[in-house]
């Protein structure tokens, strides 16, 4: 069985939408990858491991996660 590590994955997917300047909501992640929340929830618990992950409040109220640019692993 070989494993996706291309940008099609989504695991892929959520890492650069956490990349971007504002981050992203648990809800965004739901919502573009079809997981459940508590699902996203346990992603970030996982790319906590590998990157350091920001938690923000945005102007409009939502909790945002982001993942720190200087904390990203190399891509392989």
């Amino acid at each position: 069985m070989t494993t996706k590590t291309n940008a099609s994955t989504k695991a892929a997917m959520v890492t650069k939408i956490l990349s971007r300047e504002k981050g992203a909501t648990v809800l965004e992640i739901a919502k573009a990858t079809g997981w459940q929340p508590h699902s996203c929830r346990a992603f970030l618990t996982g790319v906590r491991k590998k990157s350091q992950i920001v938690k923000e409040q945005r102007a409009d109220g939502k909790l945002a996660y982001r993942i720190e640019a200087a904390s990203m692993p190399p891509a392989e």
